[in-house]
Parts: structure tokens; C-alpha cells; sequence
């Protein structure tokens, strides 16, 4: 057979016939089909992938560690092929076998003469964390398949797909392969009739699982991949990740069965390109944050002189600010200019997505949500605007770029204000020594258990021994003991000792065979909405008056807008026209200002191993030519800090002193980001005020906290700063410090949902709102506290509060650094640059007749007058 790469191969009358009469001649007919198949399109078989498919066909599992556009997908999804392949040239039991001839197929497609038809069932489940990914996904396995001639069809079944999709989910009989979530996997498991179509599966491949280790949908992955292990015991997992720094846990937790799997390896990692946009040496550029469109310009020039563009925001408000900025100067068809965030209409994030993939789209300005490996060749340079704030995100996005086998990253990146140059230059130096952020899965987790249990009793019953032996063969749940798991079981029949009285939490009933089951249709259809970890702010669709949606926003935010106020949303400036039913209907407003939405977590804490990298690199900072470009280019901002104060050096921990006009302030610099920051103020506050009685303001940021006595303390020194940092008492310190209570109660919340103790309203009934969910929560939990203090979903939201909100890990692993090094305790006459975030962002708790933002810029040009 003679194979010309772009062509596709071409029938030569003298090609041996290949009688596939055995397994091993069927393996090298197929293995040698693929092979042709890879020179079409111009490509060889890399080593990583030849490995992943002779593990695969061997029956192991393992994990998959490769950079972003190396091939993974086709590394992953190869041994499937080849074992349809094999499958479909073997002939039936009792049959001669048959001669088989590769012909080249039409457009380059493989196809064998006398090929046998295969057997319809699915084959292979592929789990993604993202629905622009499974898009994707789902075209990327369809064309090696249909190039190759096999009869597979293959289908998406996730939030955005089609009603024929989600049918042919259901009818697993009709299906090959399917690409999936984790929500829609738990939903597949709640019917009955899918756990026949699911014991026939032969593999599970998790895409980009570093997304989903450290988080509650993981732990619902692992729930689900348990109960795919039992229907199918002999079910092989690949999990995919480009970007992780603890591969070894990452394969122990998505394989606990199969201990010491293989990790394979892929191809070396691309070289990424961090290039900053440094402004011009006159510039007067923002000390605090902003949203960087002082940048405009010169991102603009940039994304002209290109074909196609990525820029990266960090928030969704951001993204529409930024959409709406590039609009008003933007020279090109409005047509080629794009939005695409997570709560668009799923249409709008289709045809944006389509774009990239055809070239028809010059910018697209997206968040998180095209973060993932979706395949974009076209696109020539991404750009991230304001820090990433970790060096796996950094990495993620620039992979973007050139997303093809052998082409290396590149990302541009946007400051915002002055101090984000540093954590460029920082996160550059981290991805070169390959210093990547590791996810740390959870554990324990019972609200997710909880809700995995009535799904099971949905979909057909348990038996409560069996389910506890699958349960404790996850990762997170290896340690359930048999008292927390009667617990969970009483939970989900009863809603647990205090709650057994009211009938709307008798979810599971146990029937005369000992099995638990759900029988009440209410409770099916309930569930079945409420199915998943996701927890947000109650969200209002967006809809034009006469038909047409646009997305969704937050409650809290459309709930202040009144009849006739405008806001942009979706690229557009939109005008309330009413609010109904949990829908915001409107029409296009025509010229003037809108608000933008602000949705909740839109702010990103500075990750460990970037805040080590910032600190290290202002403890070496210099005015030599060998800083980072970053480094040299706020050379002047550097040596104002040193002349007012000092830098933050090695060995050392820089303490300030400064008084405003406010009153006195103490600066801390632990470089360990905002959230450990946040409780180490609270707690050294506390400690500071039970030597001396006083009252504290207090503010963190990603470099360092501030103290504010309501009372001046003039005594502070160098060791009474010191003493502050004892790891001694942490937690019970944390308890006093911080309303522990009222951290809980909003803790419960999300935990409340995710169990089905908040269950969403029926279909056709209005839909309860945001304030009716947290006074529903509120009571839960006044009622479970009072009632029933050791329910286990209260001590679960008090631990989550402890490990998650305040990260008490981090907190005692800042402490115990800090104590490790000498405090240099400076008294500056005023705010410097480091400090000065900081005050900033205390003010905004302040009253005053000034707007934030006025006394901000004022106090900016006064230091930059004084010092400049």
C-alpha cells in the first residue's frame, strides 16, 4: 500500500490480502490502518501515543501527562480505535474468515473490503469538565472515525447538547461513544434502564482532570467512576492533564483500584513565550487596580497585526468591559469581534467558538471558559489581561496559541497596574524551572456522597453493604467509617434526627429486600434538577421581549435594577423592560451608559508557588541589566520603595509603620496570598488586642495585610510583632478571632444544596429566589444547630470553613515561615508603593461623601508629587 501524506493512501493492485485470522493479524491490520490514516493528514504516530495504546490494549489504566496541543486527544482515544478496529476484521465464531484489502476511501478515508458490521453498544465514555470542551471533543473523535470507516456513532449529552443527543444518551443500545460531563454522568446513573447500556463500557477517559481534582465535582467524578467500575469490572480509566504538580496523588485519586498505574509521559513541554506589554517609560501608570484599559491602544495595534486573537480576562464583568471597550474602536466588522463567557446563551458561546475554529473571528474575549484544551489551530496569540495569578493558568491560556503538534505557546500580557509586572516576570521564571501549582483533592465530602446515594436509589436501588464497599474504594471516602455512613444513610431517608418529622425530606425509602429506593416522582424530578456541586448566586435569564436568549445573570444584581434602567450584558446595552418568573426581559437600548453585571467569586487569590516566585524575585531586584524586562521597566517604582521604606528580602519579613491622616497603620508583608492573608489578619489582631485591649480595621491583598488600631499603639516593635506569629492555639485563636458562626451558616448553604435539603422549585411553579434560599438555609441551620448540633453537614461546614474559606493549612504554614524569619520594622513618613494597595483597599469599608475611587487617585498624585 503506497501512502502519500495529504492525499490519503492510495489502492496499488499489488497490496497483499490480509486474512484476519486471528486476534494478533486483526491488532497489525488495524494498528497499520491507523498508521495510514496519521500519514494523511501529515502526521507519525509520536512515541507517547504508540505507549498509551499498547497499555490500553493490554487492559491497563493510567494517567496521561502532556502539554496542551501535543496530541493527548488522539494519544487517549487511539487504543479504542484500534481495538474497534481489530474487532470489526475478526470474523464471527464458526465463520471462515474473510480476505480483507485496505483501499484508499474518498477524501483521504481508510475503509477494508469485506469489513464486518460491529455490534451497536457504548463503548467508551469521555468525561470533560467543560462544555465548549465537549464540543470540541465530540468533533475531534468523530473525524478519526469517520476517516477510518467505522460505523460508531457518537453523541454529546452535557447541558448545551442537542434533544436528539440526549436521547441517544439514554439509549445507550445506539450509541458507540459518548462525551460527557460529570453532572450528566450522575444524571445517566439516576435512570435504571442506562446501568445495562453502562456494564457493556470498555473505557472512561477523564479530560483535563487537574480541572476537577481539587474541587466537588471530582468527588462526584470519583462517586460515578465507582459506579461504573462496579456495572463494568473490567472498565479502563485515562485520565488527561497538561498541567499539574502533583501527578503522583492526581493518579492515585482517579485510580485507587489500580495502584502504581502508569503515568505516560508525552512529549516535552512546549516552550511558552511570556511576553509583557510594558508601558512607556513617561507613562504614568496605576499603582493599585484597574482594569487596564489605559492598554487599549496598544493591545488593539497588536490584535490588527494578526489574523486571530484570544484575550483573556479574569472575571466575566471584565470580559464585557473589555468587549464593550474594543467595540467602540474597533476599525474591522463587527461581525469579527466576539464575546464568550460561562453565562451566555449557549448559542451565542457556540457561534464564537465556531469562528475560532474557522478563522472568521479576528478577537474573541473570553474568560475561564475556553481556559481548556478546545482546539483552535487559527488562533495566532493570546493575551492575558491583568495577573493570572497562578502559573498552571498562565500556561493554560497561552496554550491557546498555535494549539498545534510542535508549535510552541505564546501569551502576551496585560498590566493592569504597576505591581502586576513583578508577578509576570514571577511567573515566567516558575514555568521555566516547571514549578506548576498542585490541586489538592477533598475529602470527606458528604453533602456530594449524600446527593451520589439517592441518585443510586434512583436509578434503580442499593444494597447499603454493597454501596459502602464501592463508596470506600474512592479516594475520597477511603476513610468512611460505618457510624458516618449510617449518618448518611438516616440523611437521605429522613433529613437526619431533627428534620424526621417533616415529610419533605423523606427523600429514600427502604423496601422489604433491605434495598433503598426513591418512589416519589416529586422527589425523582427534584432531584434530577438539582443533580451536581456547582452552587452560585440564584441566576435570571436574559431574554429579548420578543423571543431570543442572551444568558443569565445573578439574582442579587438584577434585583436592584428597576424598570427602564440599562446594563450591558452579552456585548450589548440592554434596557429592563420587566422582571418575571426568575426571567429579565428586554430589549436593546440605543446610545448612552449601562451598567456591567458583577458575578460572584470573580476574585482570584495569588497562588503559593506565584507568591513565592514575587517575593523572591523584589528580594533580588536591581537596577542591573540582567532584571526581567518587568523588573527594569518599574526600576523606578522599586527604588522609590527602597528609598521610603526597604524591600522585602531573604531571611526577612518587611513590617511598616506608617500614619495618615486616618490614623496609624501596620503593614505585614508575608507574600502567601489574600486568603491566608485575610485570616492571618483577624488572628493577628486578636492576639495583638489581647495584650493590648484595642479595636481593629484590617485588609489583605495578594503581597501582604494591613492592621488599623482604633487606638494609635506607638509601642510596637520589631519583637512584639515577632511574638505575634506562635503557631501555638491556631485553630482555637481562628475561632475567637473570626465569626466562626456566621462563616458556617453561609458555608452550609452551598452544602444545604448540593445535599437536597434546598431542592429547586417544579417545573411550571415560580422559582423560589435568592433571599427565600438563604432564609430557607438560614433556618436548616438555627434549627439543626439547636436540634441536632451533631448532624453531620453542620461539623462539615465548620471544617470547610476551616480548610477551604480560611485554609488553615496555609495560614499554619505562613505562621510557621514567618517565624522563621527576622522582622525589619520601617517607620516610613508615608504610604510607599507596597503599602499603598493595601490603604486603598481599606477605605472601601469607610463612609465618606467622596466616592473610593476619587480619594484613591487623589492620594496617588499626591505620592507620586512628593516622591516622584
Amino acid at each position: 500500500m503506497k501512502q502519500r501524506a495529504g492525499d490519503g493512501a492510495e489502492a496499488d493492485d499489488s497490496a497483499p490480502r490480509v486474512s484476519a485470522t486471528s486476534s494478533t493479524a486483526a491488532r497489525r491490520l488495524a494498528q497499520a490502518r491507523l498508521a495510514g490514516w496519521f500519514a494523511t493528514r501529515g502526521w507519525k504516530p509520536l512515541p507517547f501515543q504508540r505507549e498509551a495504546w499498547r497499555r490500553y490494549l493490554a487492559g491497563e489504566s493510567g494517567l496521561l501527562h502532556t502539554p496542551t496541543g501535543s496530541g493527548k486527544t488522539l494519544a487517549a482515544f487511539g487504543g479504542p480505535l484500534l481495538e474497534a478496529l481489530s474487532d470489526s476484521l475478526l470474523p464471527p465464531a464458526g465463520e471462515e474468515p474473510a480476505p480483507y484489502l485496505i483501499r484508499g476511501g474518498p477524501k483521504g478515508r481508510m475503509r477494508a473490503t469485506g469489513r464486518k458490521k460491529t455490534s451497536r453498544a457504548l463503548k467508551v465514555l469521555w468525561i470533560t469538565p467543560l462544555r465548549a470542551l465537549a464540543t470540541d471533543t465530540t468533533r475531534a473523535l468523530r473525524e478519526p472515525v469517520e476517516a477510518l470507516g467505522l460505523d460508531w456513532i457518537i453523541a454529546q449529552r452535557t447541558g448545551d447538547a442537542s434533544a436528539r443527543d440526549k436521547r441517544l444518551a439514554r439509549a445507550g443500545d445506539r450509541l458507540d461513544a459518548l462525551v460527557t460531563t460529570p453532572e450528566s454522568l450522575a444524571l445517566l446513573l439516576s435512570y435504571p434502564d442506562t446501568a445495562a447500556h453502562l456494564s457493556q463500557l470498555r473505557c472512561a477517559i477523564v479530560d483535563e482532570w487537574h480541572e476537577l481534582l481539587g474541587n466537588k465535582r471530582g468527588v462526584l467524578l470519583q462517586l460515578g467512576l465507582a459506579r461504573l467500575r462496579a456495572l463494568a469490572p473490567a472498565l479502563r480509566t485515562w485520565g488527561l492533564s497538561a498541567t499539574l504538580g502533583n501527578l503522583d496523588e492526581a493518579r492515585d485519586v482517579l485510580l485507587p483500584h489500580a495502584p502504581q498505574a502508569a503515568i505516560v509521559s508525552g512529549v516535552r513541554p512546549r516552550q511558552v513565550r511570556v511576553e509583557t506589554l510594558l508601558p512607556a517609560q513617561e507613562e504614568r501608570f496605576p499603582w493599585a487596580g484597574h482594569l487596564g484599559l489605559s492598554q487599549l491602544p496598544r493591545v488593539l495595534e497588536r490584535i490588527l497585526a494578526r489574523h486571530s486573537s484570544l484575550l483573556f480576562t479574569n472575571t466575566r464583568a471584565q470580559a464585557e468591559l473589555w468587549f464593550q471597550a474594543l467595540g467602540a474602536v474597533w476599525p474591522d466588522d463587527a461581525a469579527t469581534l466576539a464575546l464568550h463567557h460561562g453565562s451566555l446563551d449557549p448559542a451565542l458561546r457556540a457561534a464564537a467558538e465556531q469562528g475560532l475554529r474557522d478563522g472568521s473571528l479576528r478577537c474573541v474575549v473570553a474568560t475561564s471558559s475556553l481556559d481548556l484544551g478546545v482546539d483552535f489551530p487559527a488562533v495566532d496569540q493570546v493575551f492575558q489581561i491583568g495577573s493570572p495569578k497562578g502559573v498552571a493558568r498562565l500556561a493554560q491560556r497561552a496554550g491557546r496559541a498555535r494549539h498545534r503538534p510542535g508549535e510552541s505557546g505564546q501569551i502576551t500580557c496585560v498590566p493592569t497596574h504597576a505591581l502586576e509586572l513583578v508577578e509576570y516576570a514571577a511567573a515566567r521564571r516558575a514555568l521555566a524551572a516547571r514549578r506548576i501549582e498542585p490541586r489538592r483533592p477533598p475529602r470527606m465530602s458528604l453533602d456530594v456522597l449524600a446527593q451520589h446515594c439517592v441518585t443510586l436509589a434512583l436509578g434503580g436501588g442499593f444494597d447499603a453493604a454493597a454501596l459502602l464497599d464501592e463508596v470506600r474504594g474512592t479516594h475520597a471516602f477511603a476513610a468512611l467509617d460505618a457510624a458516618t455512613w449510617r449518618a448518611v444513610l438516616d440523611f437521605i431517608v429522613q433529613g437526619g434526627q431533627a428534620l424526621s418529622h417533616y415529610p419533605d425530606f423523606r427523600r429514600v425509602i427502604v423496601d422489604a429486600d433491605g434495598r433503598y429506593r426513591v418512589e416519589d416522582r416529586r422527589v425523582a424530578l427534584r432531584h434530577r434538577l438539582s443533580i451536581g456541586t456547582i452552587t452560585s448566586d440564584g441566576s435570571v435569564a436574559v431574554r429579548f421581549l420578543r423571543g431570543g436568549g442572551l444568558g443569565s445573570v445573578e439574582e442579587s444584581f438584577v434585583g436592584r435594577l428597576r424598570r427602564g434602567d440599562r446594563f450591558r450584558f452579552a456585548g450589548r446595552l440592554l434596557e429592563l423592560v420587566r422582571l418575571e418568573d426568575m426571567t429579565a426581559y428586554v430589549r436593546l437600548a440605543r446610545g448612552g451608559e449601562g451598567v456591567v453585571p458583577k458575578w460572584m467569586g470573580g476574585r482570584l487569590p495569588l497562588s503559593t508557588e506565584l507568591a513565592h516566585e514575587v517575593q523572591a524575585l523584589l528580594a533580588d531586584a536591581g537596577d542591573d541589566d540582567a532584571q526581567p524586562p518587568e523588573l527594569r521597566a518599574m526600576a523606578r517604582l522599586l527604588r522609590l520603595q527602597r528609598k521610603l521604606s526597604a524591600l522585602p528580602g531573604a531571611g526577612t519579613v518587611l513590617a511598616e509603620s506608617v500614619k495618615t491622616r486616618d490614623g496609624r497603620h501596620l503593614f505585614l508583608y508575608p507574600f502567601a496570598g489574600r486568603q491566608t492573608h485575610e485570616g492571618l489578619a483577624a488572628l493577628l489582631a486578636l492576639r495583638w488586642g489581647r495584650r493590648r485591649p484595642n479595636t481593629f480595621g484590617y485588609s489583605a491583598n495578594d503581597y501582604g495585610l494591613v492592621l488599623s488600631p482604633a487606638t494609635p499603639d506607638e509601642t510596637v516593635d520589631a519583637a512584639f510583632i515577632a511574638s505575634l506569629f506562635a503557631a501555638e492555639g491556631l485553630q482555637r485563636d481562628l475561632r475567637e478571632s473570626l465569626n466562626l458562626g456566621e462563616l458556617a451558616r453561609r458555608q452550609f448553604r452551598d452544602i444545604a444544596r448540593v445535599a437536597g435539603l434546598l431542592p429547586p422549585s417544579l417545573p411550571g411553579r415560580a422559582p423560589r429566589s435568592q433571599r427565600q434560599l438563604q432564609a430557607s438555609s438560614g433556618l436548616l441551620f438555627d434549627v439543626l444547630q439547636k436540634y441536632d448540633p451533631g448532624h453531620l453537614l453542620l461539623a462539615q461546614a465548620e471544617r470547610e470553613v476551616f480548610d477551604s474559606q480560611l485554609e488553615i493549612a496555609r495560614i499554619a504554614a505562613a505562621l510557621a515561615d514567618l517565624s522563621a524569619r527576622t522582622v525589619d520594622l520601617r517607620h516610613p513618613r508615608g504610604l510607599t508603593p507596597l503599602s499603598f494597595p493595601l490603604w486603598a483597599e481599606s477605605l472601601r469599608g469607610h463612609l465618606s461623601t467622596e466616592d473610593w475611587k476619587t480619594r484613591v487617585q487623589r492620594a496617588a498624585a499626591q505620592l507620586e508629587r512628593r516622591h516622584g
